[in-house]
């Protein structure tokens, strides 16, 4: 029988790729029986997340991507950085990575991309607990780990509406006499505040026309660089009023920073935030962290906040567990200012009807004592 050129041709071609064949192996019909996962772990310490796993393959081939994957409870993609081009060995071939995760559980599993498509390997599970501090509904008393306690105020004495200055020094009276943030409210410490039943009372209302704020300051404007504040504190709900107890430049320089903690309109959560140093412009200053995080409650009820600076950076805990963090840290001295104000975001002018309590049951300060 003839033979045509093509046939031969095409003939001599299949057999010239059938050593290729025999030496590689046929790829199996998908990545699902391709790839299997050997070993997977995660090793949690704080926020930090070390998770290690070997992936191996039925014929070594080069992958798009090699990864593990997680996932929170809303699916959203978390992955760790992804190695490009990597060979699966028949053997296995390791990842190993360590990121930080906020509190939560998530789920992990290897995963690989070949050929366009995603292999998914044994799904397993991790938990990253709130980083707590202490927290107490009584004024703690006492130095702690790391802390050295410089003050604390339980407001035990008794002082009625205007005699605050009298009983505990001008410093507790703070701001008077001008405008607040906005420039709505004004300071007038003498109308807002007093102390009854072991508690600092911010009476926060409208005198013709105007709404009265105040701000006291702690400690005798004394200041420090780096510490620990504690406050336990409760608010009524009212539109148009904020709080932002803050520890502010003992300089009055805002380029030095600013830490807020808590700070937050009076009828919704509290946020912390950090004003970074040196970053002072025309339009204001850059704030810290990037992603904002709110208080799980409002302030309502009591609450304790405390805010822990240190040199590596600064901590914000409501009732001991951690909202949210930053590195950037001040270094220079701040004073303790608790200051009530009408709302600064929104800048919703309080109605003439409105008023409220904010009440403090106590407040406490530390040093930094590595």
């Amino acid at each position: 029988m003839k033979t045509s050129k093509k046939r031969l041709l095409l003939t001599l071609a299949s057999v010239a790729a059938l050593p290729l064949i025999l030496t590689t192996g046929a790829l199996p019909a998908s990545a699902a029986s391709l790839f299997s996962t050997v070993s997977s772990s995660a090793s949690v310490s704080g926020s930090k997340v070390t998770v290690a796993a070997n992936v191996k393959s039925a014929i070594q081939v080069t992958s798009q991507n090699y990864s593990v994957c997680v996932r929170d409870a809303w699916q959203n993609n978390l992955d760790y950085p992804k190695l490009t081009k990597t060979p699966i060995k028949r053997t296995g071939t390791a990842y190993k990575a360590t990121a930080d995760f906020a509190p939560g559980t998530y789920t992990y599993f290897p995963c690989v991309q070949y050929q366009n498509s995603w292999w998914e390997g044994t799904k397993k599970q991790f938990t990253v607990k709130a980083e707590t501090t202490p927290v107490s509904t009584t004024m703690p008393v006492g130095d702690l780990k790391g802390w050295k306690q410089n003050f604390k105020e339980d407001f035990t004495k008794p002082a009625a509406l205007g005699q605050v200055g009298n009983v505990y020094g001008e410093s507790l009276r703070g701001y008077d006499g001008f405008k607040d943030t906005s420039g709505n409210g004004t300071y007038a410490p003498d109308r807002v505040l007093s102390v009854a039943n072991g508690k600092l009372n911010y009476n926060l209302h409208t005198e013709n026309g105007k709404p009265l704020v105040a701000t006291p300051v702690l400690n005798d404007y004394n200041g420090q660089t780096y510490g620990r504040y504690s406050i336990r504190f409760r608010a009524d709900t009212m539109v148009g009023y904020k709080i932002a107890f803050m520890q502010w430049p003992s300089s009055d320089n805002w380029n030095e920073g600013e830490i807020d903690w808590p700070e937050g309109n009076l009828d919704g959560h509290m946020r912390p935030g950090l004003a970074v140093p040196g970053t002072l412009t025309s339009s204001g200053m850059n704030f810290e962290p990037a992603k904002e995080i709110f208080s799980k409650t409002d302030a309502t009820g009591w609450h304790v906040a405390t805010t822990e600076w240190t040199p590596s950076g600064v901590k914000w805990f409501w009732d001991g567990e951690l909202v949210n963090s930053t590195t950037k840290s001040p270094s220079t001295d701040f004073r303790w200012t608790l200051q009530a104000e009408t709302e600064t975001w929104q800048a919703r002018f309080p109605d003439p009807s409105t008023k409220g309590n904010i009440e403090v049951d106590w407040a406490t300060s530390y040093s930094y004592a590595p």
